[in-house]
């Protein structure tokens, strides 16, 4: 049986394989790196990044729903100079291509962030997130508003010329205006969706489940939403899209590059297996091999309607 090349191109980021993970449920990458070899994914993307540190929001901040969970960190981290010396310090020598998630309270620090990793080579791409449901300044509230969107975007593409993924929040009525504003403003590709604004109630306390009452839900529960908005900003921009959303299997990343995915992102299923990313690597190739697909490109946006 033939080889399959498995090979993208995410807007500029060559990638070996399709597969990253989603901002958040991998760190970086070294907390997982007993169980899964890290140069064997297409890239790794961090955890959010800001300038300087967050402490993200109160605990409880994590609830377990059907077929998903809840989360409500609110992007905490411990700034950028601490990621550069640190966690991009070691993804340098794991000879993977490294995507910083970069965050901010408001444009200006987006572009801070940037200026910050400009100067450091190990970095290969940005996704400037403006889709986290979890933070009252920034994140989503840029995210549902095309002027918005267009304004920091392209102050971010003015700041760099590497490659600048924009990820999408679902929690808008049409996700593919806030595409076409994003890809209007520079950005090479977009990633989505970022967690579905959602809430669990605890009725024997009559408390909510998570301290800041709502938070964002993930995993196998919010795919077939998540496909739904691939396949419509497939068909509404011109630039390479990132895919995630409930991704467990290789089945479900080459539904997803069947809607219109370039790649996809795992993110909840780290948690529940920490062999997940490369079980959906090793997947995707036998479903090809299965299919008899020879580049896993062939793939990409082949739903038959």
């Amino acid at each position: 049986m033939a080889s399959v090349d498995m090979s993208v191109n995410l807007g500029g980021l060559a990638m070996k394989n399709p597969v990253t993970v989603a901002s958040g449920t991998f760190a970086a990458g070294r907390e997982y790196s007993q169980f899964v070899d890290v140069h064997n994914l297409g890239a790794v993307t961090t955890k959010g990044v800001s300038l300087n540190g967050w402490t993200g929001n109160d605990s409880p901040r994590i609830a377990e729903t059907p077929s998903g969970m809840l989360n409500s960190i609110g992007l905490q981290n411990p700034g950028v100079q601490h990621l550069i010396e640190g966690d991009i310090a070691w993804l340098a020598t794991q000879d993977v291509p490294v995507i910083v998630n970069v965050s901010g309270h408001s444009d200006d620090e987006y572009i801070q962030v940037i200026e910050a990793l400009e100067a450091c080579p190990t970095v290969s791409a940005y996704e400037i997130n403006i889709s986290c449901p979890n933070v009252d300044a920034g994140g989503m509230t840029l995210g549902t508003h095309a002027p918005s969107v267009e304004r920091v975007i392209t102050r971010c593409r003015n700041a760099t010329k590497r490659p600048m993924i924009v990820k999408l929040t679902p929690n808008v009525t049409d996700v593919t205006e806030i595409a076409k504003a994003a890809e209007a403003s520079g950005a090479d590709a977009l990633s989505l969706i970022n967690t579905l604004l959602g809430m669990a109630v605890d009725a024997q306390t009559r408390r909510p489940q998570l301290a800041r009452v709502v938070g964002g839900l993930s995993g196998p529960a919010v795919k077939p939403v998540a496909l739904r908005m691939v396949w419509q900003c497939y068909q509404a921009v011109k630039v390479p899209l990132l895919g995630m959303g409930g991704i467990v299997s290789g089945i479900d990343a080459a539904e997803f590059m069947l809607a219109g995915a370039t790649a996809v992102a795992v993110g909840t299923a780290n948690f529940m297996n920490p062999h997940a990313t490369e079980d959906v690597i090793d997947g995707l190739q036998r479903y090809c091999e299965q299919q008899g697909v020879t580049d896993v490109k062939d793939l990409i946006g082949g739903l038959v309607c």
